[in-house]
């Protein structure tokens, strides 16, 4: 049994025991260290090692743009310095077709006979006028003859010379128009014959026997009179027609390579190059329009088909540049910047001159040298460090 000392000095130690608890729950626990803040000096931002914000900044090596592609969509027609488009040049009824679809034709090759009032008036013409360029002949032979026997003034010789010289004149005139039929003097009747002026593939027909055809029906405004009767032209080589927008001018000269697709040959690549840059921009789609001629040898590509064209820039033509993720650039009073990792921890911003987009990269040509380490994420915080909201 304990006395009532005892008692007395365990209520005491309890007593020690609870103030030290208490005290200890009234004090503050040791706050860690902040890291320091990052230094800013001008265009260039320094972290330190320890400092969270490097966790949101990830960066990518800039790499030498070794090949540039403009990606665009171009229309395939006839190569013009190959292809002839065939009208009539006389009026008449269209006997019968010789030729069909597909059949190689030489230079003259007959296309189709036509029975032409109008070639028939101009072999009569050139009948004519041979006739009257003999006859006025013989009255000057004789008319000089008679001169020189005294019989017949120098007045007279001087007319029949006259009429010989006009009579001369018609005959080149009318002999010159049959030729230019494809006729002669010696034709023995109105069937004029269509030719082809060009060797190649007969690519297209519009005339069928019994059908009427006219000299002006090229200058016609109706479409179905307009098209030609015959298209020969050479498919193994076609032209392209590329609208390049303005902003892509740049990156299109004469002499590049091109890689045409068709939807119609998955997979399949066909090769080709600009030719001509047009000097006008289209006022309404503020595009440039480009010619390119395609290889075709296998006749596969058909003119009018729609195809996707990739404008291949080479290195080694073009301006120097290297090649980076879109997400580094950022603009800044219509200029653009980005960022660059010049130390561990150390960023600086930098101003550069950019290309056109394509497939998420774009091209730097200066501002950036390869090898160097650009901000890909982050670049927002870096800059809101420069330049703080007001």
């Amino acid at each position: 049994m304990k006395t009532p000392k005892g008692r007395n000095l365990i209520f005491a130690g309890l007593s020690i025991l609870a103030l030290a608890a208490g005290g200890g729950c009234g004090q503050k626990p040791a706050a860690y260290p902040e890291p320091p803040a990052p230094k800013v000096d001008g265009d260039a931002v320094t972290f330190s090692a320890s400092a969270p914000q490097l966790a949101a900044i990830s960066v990518e090596t800039a790499q030498p743009r070794q090949m540039a592609m403009t990606h665009l969509t171009g229309r395939l027609y006839w190569n013009d310095d190959t292809t002839v488009r065939i009208f009539t040049p006389v009026a008449g009824r269209v006997l019968d077709v010789r030729a069909d679809l597909g059949d190689h034709i030489s230079v003259g090759t007959p296309l189709a006979g036509i029975d032409s009032p109008d070639f028939a008036q101009a072999r009569a013409d050139a009948r004519t006028a041979a006739g009257n360029l003999a006859a006025a002949q013989k009255t000057f032979d004789r008319t000089r003859e008679l001169r020189d026997h005294g019989a017949a003034a120098q007045k007279d010789v001087e007319a029949a010379e006259a009429a010989w010289i006009a009579a001369r004149a018609e005959h080149d005139r009318a002999d010159e128009r049959l030729a230019n039929y494809g006729g002669s003097e010696l034709s023995t009747n109105s069937v004029y014959l269509l030719r082809s002026p060009l060797a190649g593939v007969l690519v297209e027909k519009n005339i069928n026997p019994g059908q009427e055809v006219r000299a002006d029906q090229m200058l016609a405004n109706v479409p179905n009179l307009t098209a030609p009767l015959f298209v020969v032209g050479d498919p193994a080589q076609l032209w392209l027609q590329v609208d390049v927008p303005e902003s892509g001018l740049a990156a299109v000269v004469p002499g590049q390579s091109l890689r045409v697709y068709s939807e119609a040959y998955p997979g399949k690549v066909f090769d080709g190059k600009t030719s001509r840059v047009s000097a006008t921009l289209d006022p309404a789609t503020r595009t440039i329009r480009v010619r390119g001629v395609v290889e075709n040898s296998a006749s596969l590509l058909k003119a009018e088909m729609y195809v996707a064209v990739d404008v291949i820039e080479n290195s080694a033509s073009s301006t120097p540049a290297v090649e980076i993720p879109a997400a580094a650039i950022f603009m800044r009073d219509s200029q653009y910047y980005l960022f660059v990792e010049e130390s561990p921890a150390r960023f600086v911003r930098r101003r550069v001159t950019v290309g056109t987009e394509q497939d998420a990269k774009v091209p730097v040509f200066t501002g950036v040298s390869p090898g160097e380490k650009v901000v890909i994420e982050g670049c927002l915080l870096l800059q809101a460090l420069i330049e703080p909201a007001s």
